[in-house]
């Protein structure tokens, strides 16, 4: 395993992130979606990336996931496309290479191919006004080319200018996650408490540099919250069930 820098050289930021809708799906569940009651590490994770990420430098580690609203769901029925757009192919058009071909949802057979629906019907269910503080520090990867002060002020900075890459969201890109630095006197957690069982850690190794053809590798962790409040181990810990110990990236 790449040595990492340590938790004491690190600074640990916190954000409060909302949004009116968010779904965290079980992974055991295939068919239809159903959220966690919380954020899982590996959401979490993807909201900060969305701000400031350098996958072959440094990576972010979540350290605590303060509830700011008890868990509330919401039943939604909507309309999905079965079929994904491969990623090859819009980089190949996006390079003048063909023309785009389109996903039909709906269509006659002359048009799409298939006497089939490209689309399905699926329940989601979701959890609504959505309210968390998380924090989190950056881990550094050997060979880093800038120091820890700069890569967290380069966050810093892109945080109070309202930065991202992309859009943060919740589970679903449709759920946007709005965010600011959170401040110190921003109230207690919500009083919920619940031992949530053996909840998604994340779905790539994170104990080393990963790609963007990276293969998923999922790890779990037994989440308990107290008080509104979830603790999260550092990946290393031996807490982390890691199914794929010892297998490359």
């Amino acid at each position: 395993m790449p040595e990492q820098n340590t938790q004491s050289s690190r600074k640990s930021f916190s954000l409060r992130v909302w949004g009116p809708l968010a779904c965290f799906t079980r992974p055991e569940l295939k068919a239809e979606r159903f959220s966690y009651p919380v954020i899982t590490p590996s959401a979490a994770r993807g909201i900060f990336d969305a701000i400031y990420c350098k996958p072959p430098e440094f990576r972010w580690q979540i350290e605590r996931i303060e509830l700011f609203s008890s868990p509330a769901y919401i039943a939604l029925r909507r309309n999905e496309v079965k079929e994904k757009v491969n990623v090859n192919s819009v980089q190949r058009w996006m390079g003048g290479d063909g023309d785009p071909e389109p996903i039909w949802a709906d269509g006659d057979k002359a048009q799409s191919g298939s006497d089939e629906k490209g689309r399905t019907q699926r329940q989601t269910m979701a959890l609504q006004d959505v309210e968390y503080r998380i924090t989190a520090s950056i881990v550094r990867w050997p060979g880093c080319p800038h120091s820890q002060t700069s890569v967290e002020d380069q966050f810093a900075r892109r945080v109070r200018g309202g930065k991202c890459f992309q859009q943060p969201y919740f589970g679903c890109r449709e759920f946007p996650a709005y965010f600011e630095f959170a401040e110190d006197t921003g109230g207690a957690p919500a009083p919920y408490s619940s031992d949530l069982g053996f909840m998604l850690y994340d779905v790539f190794d994170l104990s080393r540099p990963q790609s963007s053809s990276a293969k998923a590798c999922i790890s779990l962790f037994r989440a308990r919250v107290d008080n509104g409040v979830l603790e999260v181990p550092p990946f290393e810990d031996p807490s982390v069930l890691k199914s794929f110990a010892g297998e490359g990236a």
